[in-house]
């Protein structure tokens, strides 16, 4: 089954597994909001790369009304739940169906955004990406980046993957659907240390990079272009 097929047949569930089955979800997304230095009525241009059903965009939404978003995701069922969610026709609001290991352009958005998407990519693929992501910034722009991260030893792998599943079945997940997160874990995460992503950042060009917020294996990435 190719990537967009797995995530398209969660799109039932997909919102109430996210914010359940994530450590800390709203500690997560509290501290990237956080990070968001600008004023609550800037126009910002903002790209949602993975962008899913749009959960991230709607923390930015939140906090930023007037910001125009740009959503991509190679999920088309995915994206058919953000549209619903946002609506369609109006131009605050475009969906893309792409591969975003594409991406180019000239510098035209202030904050591009990621949540738990970016670590299905290869290492080589991950970092040309961000240099990508770096290019497309306007200068002040931000990156915001809520990912996996692989423990450095396979002590500290066994902890998060015992304390993920502890977690999904508190939450009351059938272990069928906790199956279904293990094959696409299986099949399409690469996760990469935390010391991997933060050099690749920094040698994209970011500045004061930082994993600003850090629950077993998810953290909050944040680099900025100055």
């Amino acid at each position: 089954m190719t990537i967009d097929a797995a995530f398209n047949a969660t799109v039932a569930y997909y919102d109430d597994w996210m914010t359940k089955a994530l450590p800390n979800y709203s500690d997560l997304f509290g501290s990237a909001m956080a990070l968001l230095p600008f004023k609550p009525e800037a126009a910002l241009e903002v790209l949602d790369l993975g962008a899913g059903t749009g959960l991230f965009s709607k923390h930015v939404l939140g906090k930023y009304p007037h910001a125009r978003f740009v959503l991509v995701d190679l999920a088309d069922k995915m994206l058919d739940v953000a549209r619903q969610r946002f609506g369609d026709g109006s131009d605050q609001f475009q969906y893309v169906v792409a591969d975003y290991r594409t991406l180019e352009g000239q510098a035209e958005y202030d904050l591009v955004i990621s949540s738990l998407s970016i670590h299905h990519l290869e290492d080589a693929d991950k970092q040309a990406l961000f240099g990508s992501i770096y290019s497309i910034l306007r200068k002040g722009g931000i990156f915001v980046n809520v990912d996996q991260i692989r423990g450095e030893t396979a002590y500290l792998r066994e902890l998060y993957w015992n304390h993920y599943l502890e977690q999904v079945r508190g939450a009351g997940f059938s272990e069928e659907r906790i199956q279904e997160s293990i094959d696409r874990r299986t099949a399409y995460d690469k996760e990469a240390l935390l010391d991997e992503q933060l050099q690749w950042l920094k040698n994209s060009g970011f500045q004061n990079v930082d994993c600003v917020y850090k629950n077993f294996f998810v953290g909050v990435f944040f680099g900025m272009k100055e």
